[in-house]
């Protein structure tokens, strides 16, 4: 029995918590949508911006307008009143100009005959005539049904505090009174009347219900065109908003289109306006890129077909060369020595030639779009143990200490392992090469989503903005460096399009006089996105010297 009240106390307070709540996600739903459309749309901005400007132009001159009309007549009135107030204390002192004691048994009827004619004069039959003498109980009051115990009340005290006072005068106030009709504005007027030696003073209270009705009647009016011509002003903008937004909104979803590949896609063009120009402009500028863009690819197709027909072309007759030459350079001690040098040096050179077009065929493909990768779960720590001892010799030869600083664990990735070491063996053997003699460190690390690898050299460095070029086809840093292996110029070309095609990155620092640092990073698991890397692409000991440059704590 104890449960059930407690139940239905429960039921009647969970709405009053969520009602606010509710109101509260709505507002913020509501905010959401409007600042969604303030960002996105041109013409919900217009016609809010006019539709906020009008309305505030409209409410001032709404303000001004019922100020000007409150105050016309509510001065019209006073004019009319104090005039009336005035006749009337004239009147009063010459039909009570014969009175010199207040005691006078005759002073009350004259005074009542006085009100009457008095209130007879004014015209409004809500209105009021009062006379009152300043001391003692003598008073009149027209209609008979009012009362004078109306001017005792505090709204009105003050002024009869002014009639009573030294300086005579006539004053008016407007007060909130109910004299039997209600609470109503009324305005009070007061003067004294010279009586002999008898102080009489008189009032007048006239009722403001025809002048309130007509302030009222006049601020509706003006606040409900107001309103419409905000309405119609924003309907306006709306309209001629429309006609500028909407043919930039096809021009918007054309541009898109185009961008998506469809090329064929243009403007309808109407009129001969400002409009009309842009839309044919606009169709001659996606035809010019059309023109140009086809041009582009079937020269890109054109290009490929060559570089890859002339890379198998020149197999055949390569094959024939390197027989001969494998000849020669078998046989070459029974040769003189310029004829040994010479067959040494068309060894090398045909090598060269051979990488080249490997490097050329591997390119063809990827610009094909042929490339696959054949990924696997693979160890990178033998697989970037065997590429230092492949380029052993070139260290040795360039008088390069190479580290290799791996995990004593296995570091698995789904990798093509024979992708991965050509992208390694090309980072290692151009730090051997521009290591200007100082130690080159090879670094292998990995933590749950990434594995990367970095190559840091202490040689020339880069320059500011090299570190995107270095990627560039057969570019280099400086043309006139002698090269210790005569590479083809490709080879940082196709590591990059060797990460991304495993779905990592390949990113180069530098920096003058401080050597470079190259990052492999690839994801752990084939398909997955990159976020970050185990390790930093800007090595400790730079940001050490930056750090003390600038006298921080690196």
């Amino acid at each position: 029995m104890r449960i059930d009240p407690i139940i239905v106390r429960a039921r009647r307070l969970r709405p009053r918590r969520l009602v606010p709540q509710a109101v509260s996600r709505r507002l913020r739903r509501l905010w959401a949508v409007v600042r969604r459309q303030w960002r996105r749309s041109l013409q919900f901005r217009v016609v809010g911006i006019t539709l906020s400007l009008s309305a505030a132009l409209v409410l001032a001159f709404s303000y001004t307008v019922a100020s000007l009309i409150s105050n016309g007549v509510l001065q019209n009135k006073l004019d009319q009143s104090e005039t009336a107030i005035n006749n009337g204390a004239e009147y009063a002192m010459r039909e009570l100009a014969g009175f010199t004691q207040a005691d006078d048994p005759s002073l009350p009827p004259n005074l009542r005959n006085v009100v009457t004619q008095l209130y007879a004069s004014i015209n409004n039959q809500q209105a009021e005539v009062i006379m009152l003498r300043r001391s003692g109980n003598l008073s009149a009051v027209w209609p008979p049904q009012g009362d004078s115990s109306v001017m005792d009340e505090p709204s009105v005290r003050g002024l009869r505090t002014l009639v009573v006072g030294p300086k005579s005068g006539t004053y008016q106030q407007i007060a909130t009174l109910d004299i039997g009709n209600g609470l109503q504005k009324y305005l009070v007027l007061g003067t004294p009347v010279a009586v002999g030696s008898v102080p009489i003073e008189l009032y007048y209270v006239i009722p403001l219900r025809t002048e309130d009705n007509l302030v009222q009647f006049t601020g509706a009016v003006v606040t409900g065109t107001g309103i419409a011509l905000v309405a119609l002003l924003a309907l306006i903008a709306a309209m001629m908003t429309r006609l500028v937004v909407t043919p930039v909104r096809v021009a918007a979803r054309t541009a898109q289109r185009l961008s998506a590949g469809l090329l064929d896609q243009r403007m309808v063009v109407r009129g001969e306006d400002d409009l009309a120009r842009l839309a044919a402009a606009f169709n001659q500028m996606a035809a010019n890129l059309q023109r140009q863009i086809v041009r582009l690819e079937e020269m890109s197709r054109l290009q490929r077909r060559f570089t890859s027909d002339v890379s198998h072309e020149l197999r055949t007759p390569l094959t024939t060369v390197r027989m001969a030459a494998d000849l020669l350079f078998a046989y070459r001690d029974e040769f003189d020595p310029a004829a040994a040098r010479s067959a040494e040096l068309l060894q090398a050179e045909l090598d060269r030639f051979e990488s080249l077009l490997t490097d050329l065929l591997e390119i063809s493909r990827f610009d094909a779009g042929f490339a696959a990768l054949d990924a696997e779960p693979t160890d990178l720590v033998p697989v970037v143990r065997r590429v230092g001892e492949q380029l052993t010799a070139l260290a040795e030869r360039c008088k390069v200490e190479l580290k290799i600083v791996v995990p004593e664990a296995e570091v698995i990735a789904d990798v093509d392992p024979r992708r991965v070491e050509r992208v390694l063996r090309n980072l290692v053997g151009n730090a051997v090469e521009h290591g200007e003699g100082k130690p080159v460190i090879v670094t292998l690390a990995a933590d749950g989503s990434a594995v990367a690898v970095t190559v840091r050299d202490h040689g020339v460095g880069l320059k500011p903005g090299e570190e995107k070029l270095v990627f560039n086809r057969f570019w280099r840093a400086d043309p006139s460096r002698a090269r210790q292996t005569g590479g083809t110029g490709l080879g940082l070309s196709i590591s990059l399009e060797d990460a991304r095609l495993h779905g990592g990155w390949l990113e180069a620092w530098g920096a003058p006089g401080k050597g470079a640092q190259f990052r492999l990073t690839l994801p752990a698991h084939g398909g997955d996105r990159l976020v970050s890397s185990p390790l930093r692409l800007v090595p400790d000991d730079a940001r050490a010297d930056e750090a003390a440059l600038i006298g921080e704590t690196p």
